[in-house]
């Protein structure tokens, strides 16, 4: 039997784009002269070694608008996971099983959306086809809303998040505005050892507003006693300050501000929340204003409501990028961006071998953050601005949004 089918599957945390990406995988094969049907692995790996799978050829082909809609659409519609699977060299039966089910299913090419810990498995996959030398092309699509894989130039997912987050720190300076006292509202936001995302709070400042007031970064070192002295000087000025401040602050030890009581996960991240309950403490207790922190936490995700155009048009342009790339043999790698103009904002899409960028991670260059730490420059308004530029039509029903039926995802 000459047919060849593909796979795909997404991992790790949702974003606005992820499914975007899907839909460029599905199009892209579709479109192709060299597969034929195109699979969902439902839950990513986890999908293929339970053996759960939609035909996502059929899918859409039985629903006209179904590509437009799982553009819009949140989350993860095949479904998530954080499993780590072993090194092949102490633990080879997972990589047997999961080869054979590409055997069985006729499958040429598998496509794995996803981040960091996501690529981890798309290098070894990678690795196992090679040491067996299978002629399956694996290929990584990027997502993450914290924008920290290498080489590529940004990650789908990412441009959605940052429109979200200075979106909302404008309306939070909106809420603070109307108060004549004295007050310091704290915004935790996303990002366990890179700012990107609280670096794009600044994008919320305009010509009346400059909240963000300060922003703290995992790449540089927090000290109590200098974000206290900043406050202090920042509420001499004004009655109402606005503070940005990754999950992932940690002092001149590497010490995480939180870090003490947190959770690991399976890949050994430390599971992040309190940062910002902990400088509201700090300035209760030293500074005594009115002051509260917010933790926007999972919101942050998922917001298909502010999606940027940009993004979603981005992450479906690197779906379909995948599958051409392993139609011309390509294979252990991962689609990257290249900014080639800012203005005009211009890219070109590309590849780059997975081993180049797995396991690795990519922060703000120190250059963009300002001396005291404790504010973000001008290059980095300059790089992130682009990235949340347009509005996305979504299509709504009973007044609320929408989106693919997920139903299939249920577990009862």
């Amino acid at each position: 039997m000459n047919q060849s089918n593909c796979m795909v599957a997404q991992s790790g945390g949702p974003t606005v784009a992820i499914n975007a990406s899907l839909a460029g995988v599905i199009q892209g094969v579709m479109g192709s002269d060299q597969y034929n049907i195109c699979y969902g692995a439902v839950n990513g790996v986890l999908g293929i070694l339970n053996e759960n799978y939609l035909n996502l050829t059929g899918i859409v082909s039985e629903d006209a608008g179904a590509i437009d809609r799982l553009k819009t659409t949140p989350a993860m519609y095949l479904g998530s996971c954080r499993h780590k699977l072993p090194n092949y060299k102490d633990d080879d039966s997972p990589y047997v099983f999961i080869f054979n089910q590409f055997a069985k299913l006729h499958i040429k090419a598998f496509f794995y959306i996803g981040g960091n810990d996501s690529m981890d498995t798309v290098l070894k996959l990678s690795d196992y086809a090679k040491k067996i030398n299978s002629d399956i092309r694996i290929i990584g699509v990027p997502k993450t809303i914290d924008n920290d894989l290498c080489v590529t130039d940004h990650t789908p997912g990412f441009g959605s998040a940052a429109k979200y987050i200075a979106t909302s720190l404008l309306e939070i300076a909106h809420d603070t505005f109307i108060y004549a006292v004295k007050s310091v509202t704290i915004v935790e936001i996303m990002g366990r050892d890179a700012g990107w995302l609280t670096a794009a709070s600044a994008l919320a400042r305009n010509e009346y507003n400059t909240a963000p007031h300060l922003i703290y970064l995992p790449e540089t070192v927090f000290d109590k006693e200098q974000f206290l002295d900043d406050v202090r000087s920042m509420l001499k000025h004004r009655n109402n300050v606005i503070v940005a401040v990754s999950e992932g602050i940690h002092d001149a030890d590497g010490n995480y501000i939180t870090a003490s009581k947190s959770a690991v996960d399976t890949f050994g991240h430390q599971q992040l929340s309190g940062a910002g309950k902990a400088l509201e403490f700090m300035v209760k207790e030293n500074i005594g204003v009115k002051v509260r922190s917010v933790e926007v936490n999972v919101l942050q995700r998922c917001a298909s409501h502010l999606a940027s155009l940009t993004d979603i048009e981005e992450a479906f342009a690197q779906g379909q990028k995948a599958v051409s790339l392993a139609s011309s043999g390509i294979t252990a790698s991962m689609v990257t961006i290249t900014r080639t103009s800012n203005h005009p904002y211009t890219i070109e899409y590309g590849y780059s071998q997975i081993c180049d960028i797995a396991n690795e991670a990519k922060s703000i260059p120190v250059e963009w953050i300002n001396e005291k730490g404790n504010d973000v420059k001008p290059e980095l308004i300059e790089y992130l601005s682009p990235l949340i530029q347009g509005e996305v039509s979504v299509s709504y029903n009973n007044g609320i949004p929408s989106y693919m039926n997920v139903s299939h995802l249920s577990h009862s």
